[in-house]
């Protein structure tokens, strides 16, 4: 649930000089090496870091590596892009945190050392977010995706980025069709909420440049495992499919798919193709940089509040690569598709076509039974699927069509897990 503060005026603000700046700009040349199929799993180091005394101190909390070249990467980019902008500030992270019990001692030594401001950035470092907060009511503390926030310290920091799968769908869809192959594959991590929005998007998307398409779909059941990425990858191939997209953290599926002469869709992150420049057809991803400058400055000016910040094309904090201001599609777009997906996005820039249009019916679950009748458009608690007991505990409104199916377009074999 997005509810307008500060923070939306300093991004518009900070829009049309930051799609054309560096925000996304991978970080120095050296600085990290990008996971590939052939890495190693790197190991944590979950030492606590030091705090800067005369500064304001702000630590990241990491469920993968920066070098995944994705999720992780992208926040990454985002802490440097705060450090270079707002003055007095230092930040310090931690990579590969396990979300759990490590995650929880994580987030209260980070607190015990003094920081001033700690943001985590996966889903399963929501609870131990929200259990830290309340014992340092003094700190301000950030969760990035899920739900949870309270009314003093703690907020919740997501946003749009269907709208971006939604792009990455269209453009899937075209390339499939010239492909011949109308198969197009989807490797999703788990089966919660915002994975299935996403993907969901991404096929319905599809359906606009190719009716005739088909979505298969792969559950990894992790967010960042290069060896679970790559066999998901190759799977989705064998069954068929020309083009795969990916929903987990690292550019392997691109990679996988270009030396099978595929190609492939990154996620999070706009560098995914450099893994392979020719068989990638670009990017949703994020640009978390605006989002933590405007908060930490809230923060250092007393001016924080504890809100849900559900943010999109139009604060510039997603974008799809190769077709943002000064871009330029990578060269396995198919040319019909262009002017169709630059007319979109002018329209997600421009807030007319947002992330409610894409979810307004007819819409149908992927066998066959119509799940949004004609003329309904799903509600935020919908995409979030905020179910009754969690409205309850959240004072918000559950969700009346929650967001827990697979719509048409998916094979029809294809399911949610329980």
């Amino acid at each position: 649930m997005y509810r307008p503060s500060r923070v939306l005026l300093i991004m518009i603000l900070l829009l049309s000089w930051a799609i054309s700046a560096c925000v996304v700009t991978p970080a120095p040349e050296g600085e990290v090496e990008i996971v590939t199929a052939d890495s190693p799993t790197p190991e944590p180091d979950l030492a606590t870091p030091d705090i800067v005394e005369g500064k304001f101190n702000v630590a990241f909390v990491y469920v993968g590596p920066i070098g995944d070249g994705g999720w992780t990467y992208a926040h990454n980019v985002g802490r440097l892009y705060l450090e270079e902008q707002v003055e007095n500030v230092h930040t310090a992270y931690l990579e590969s945190v396990p979300e759990g019990a490590d995650a929880e001692r994580v987030i209260r030594n980070l607190a015990r050392k003094g920081f001033d401001a700690i943001i985590t950035t996966s889903f399963g470092f929501m609870d131990p977010t929200d259990i830290v907060a309340a014992e340092f009511p003094d700190q301000y503390f950030v969760h990035v995706s899920g739900f949870k926030r309270n009314d003093s310290n703690f907020a919740n920091l997501f946003g749009a980025l269907e709208a971006a799968e939604y792009l990455s769908g269209m453009i899937a869809g075209a390339r499939a069709a010239e492909d011949g192959s109308y198969r197009v594959g989807s490797i999703a991590p788990f089966p919660i909420a915002e994975v299935i929005r996403l993907s969901n998007a991404r096929t319905l998307g599809m359906r606009r440049t190719c009716p005739e398409c088909v979505m298969d779909i792969r559950w990894i059941f992790t967010w960042f495992d290069p060896e679970k990425e790559a066999e998901a990858a190759a799977s989705l191939l064998d069954a068929g499919a020309t083009v795969i997209a990916t929903g987990a953290d690292t550019p392997i599926p691109i990679q996988i798919a270009a030396e099978r002469g595929m190609t492939g869709i990154g996620h999070n992150s706009a560098n995914t193709c450099e893994v392979a420049p020719d068989g990638c057809l670009g990017a949703a991803y994020w640009n978390w940089g605006l989002a933590y400058v405007a908060l930490v400055e809230d923060m250092i000016a007393g001016e924080f509040e504890a809100e849900d910040y559900y943010l999109g094309f139009v604060d510039g904090i997603v974008g799809y690569a190769g077709f943002m201001e000064g871009e330029v599609p990578a060269p396995a777009v198919p040319a019909s598709v262009i002017p169709e997906v630059d007319d979109v996005v002018a329209q997600m820039q421009a807030g007319t076509f947002t992330r409610f249009d894409i979810f307004t019916g007819p819409i149908s679950d992927n066998k066959g039974n119509e799940v949004i009748p004609a003329g309904v458009t799903l509600t935020q608690s919908d995409l979030e699927g905020i179910d009754e007991g969690l409205a309850e505990l959240l004072g918000r409104p559950a969700c009346t069509i929650c967001m827990g199916f697979l719509v048409e377009g998916f094979v029809e074999d294809a399911e949610v897990p329980q």
